[in-house]
């Protein structure tokens, strides 16, 4: 099954575009990603609509942040782009007439439903300033080994 990484793509975007001065082209982020510029701008109308962002027209337009980074965490990002499923685990049948099933059904729903809770409660507690910040410390640190 593939992996969903569109929020470790918006959030290496993210921290590109925060270290901007004006706005960035969906051209200029899809190179940063390694991506279409189409994939770009559809993902980044998912955070234009939840007030994330914003997108200028025009010659000098472009995406750029509007939100304060210390405000957007990780959930409202996971929120933003759907939900997308958190585990690629899942039950073999959904509806089993099998006794045995049902009940390793009912343990695996259990246990990842905690997972997620888990994975959503700690995902409310980092923001974007806490990335930002953290790029900013490996930043300076690699500066420091070159120099």
């Amino acid at each position: 099954m593939k992996r969903d990484s569109r929020l470790s793509s918006v959030l290496h975007a993210l921290l590109h575009m925060a270290e901007q001065e004006g706005p960035i082209t969906s051209d200029a982020l899809a190179q940063c990603l390694g991506t279409n510029p189409v994939v770009v701008r559809r993902t980044m109308g998912y955070l234009r609509e939840a007030g994330i962002v914003t997108s200028d027209r025009g010659h000098a337009g472009g995406w750029r942040i509007h939100a304060d980074l210390g405000s957007v965490t990780l959930r409202q990002l996971h929120e933003a782009l759907g939900e997308p499923a958190m585990f690629a685990i899942g039950n073999r049948n959904e509806a089993p007439e099998c006794l045995v099933e049902q009940v390793v059904n009912a343990a695996l729903e259990g246990t990842i439903a905690e997972a997620e809770a888990l994975l959503l409660k700690r995902f409310s507690e980092v923001t974007l300033a806490d990335l930002a910040a953290d790029f900013a410390r490996r930043h300076a640190a690699a500066r420091r080994k070159r120099g």
